[in-house]
């Protein structure tokens, strides 16, 4: 994998695109009723951030789906992802082009929907799934993305035509990686407190060497917040984690003095407070995203209170059907005992 030199500083912050005033913010709002109309439907805390981010005073929500896209669009920063996963999995990878996140199988379903779903020059597929909570990307739906990813290769490879249909074979179908970063990660990883990159693969239990094709990457990042890192670990590893989890431009100045290379992607997100608009847009992609997700869970949550109900319910009646079977059956031998005399 490629070594970058972390060290230096920064002479001249050239990312720091002249912040405007609230009221400067506000009033260039107000010049578009559309604008100031998606203004106006975020809550006071959304408002508030977004102001703070034309103000200069944060960056944007990089762990918000519709910004994380923006910065690792694959079509126009795929050296970028590409880094950025070699980070992750520890060694360099290659991509060689974004693929839809939504396909179609041969009876017309659909596949599942993915964030960002890219090949790899070696024909390998990876998935990067940003999630703001981890209820919401359990142990099941992630094995479920997995084994998509293998059956996305599997029916293109399997429906070709002519000679390709007839050579098939199992050996042309590449690895497939699963990378979720959690902002928010259930207690399961919090049982880890040191550890935030957990690294997944299928092996046996007798020592059998078969090397299978799904590996898994979930990164914890609220554990990454929480471990302290000495001067001397620098890695990009960390650079880019810490990309995604620094909120405030003081802290966004320090870590540009740690990896100068960052220097280049805050400037082009201090670029975009020149243009509120297409901020705007994705702010509410995001919020519609979130609010869907947490609709979501909360059907998900009541339909698991229904069944809890249902079963606790099943459970008394049949508890009570056991005691009045019980009551009848020594009832029938009281009476045995009564007509026998």
């Amino acid at each position: 994998m490629e070594q970058h030199d972390f060290s230096g500083s920064v002479q001249a912050v050239t990312w720091k695109i002249p912040p405007q005033t609230k009221e400067e913010a506000l009033e260039r709002l107000c010049q578009s009723p559309a604008l100031y109309r998606s203004y106006r439907r975020m809550n006071s805390s959304w408002k508030e951030r977004f102001l703070d981010f034309c103000q200069g005073k944060k960056s944007l929500p990089l762990t918000y789906d519709p910004f994380f896209k923006c910065l690792f669009d694959p079509d126009i920063h795929g050296d970028r992802l590409s880094r950025f996963i070699s980070s992750l999995l520890g060694f360099e990878v290659k991509i060689l082009e974004a693929l839809p996140g939504e396909d179609r199988l041969i009876d017309g379903e659909s596949y599942l929907i993915m964030d960002l779903l890219a090949r790899l020059t070696d024909g390998s597929l990876i998935n990067v799934e940003i999630q703001k909570q981890g209820y919401a990307f359990p142990a099941e739906r992630i094995s479920c993305y997995s084994a998509d990813l293998l059956m996305r290769q599997y029916m293109r490879i399997r429906g070709g035509s002519g000679s390709e249909r007839n050579a098939f074979s199992y050996r042309n179908i590449k690895k497939v990686y699963v990378i979720v970063l959690f902002e928010e990660s259930t207690a399961l990883f919090h049982q880890f407190p040191d550890i935030y990159l957990h690294h997944g693969t299928t092996v046996f239990d007798s020592g059998l060497k078969m090397e299978l094709l799904q590996e898994f990457y979930l990164i914890a990042l609220d554990v990454f917040r929480k471990i302290p890192y000495p001067e001397s670990e620098k890695n990009e590893q960390r650079a880019w984690l810490s990309l995604l989890t620094t909120e405030s431009l003081k802290d966004a100045e320090k870590l540009i003095q740690d990896y100068p290379w960052l220097e280049e992607i805050y400037q082009e997100i201090a670029m975009l407070r020149q243009r509120p608009e297409e901020v705007l847009e994705m702010w509410s992609d995001a919020l519609r995203i979130l609010d869907e997700n947490s609709m979501k869970f909360y059907v998900e949550e009541l339909e698991e209170k229904v069944r809890q109900l249902t079963k606790e319910k099943d459970e008394q009646l049949l508890q009570v059907t056991k005691e009045k079977d019980a009551e009848i059956a020594a009832l029938k031998k009281q009476l045995e005992a009564i007509n026998g005399k």
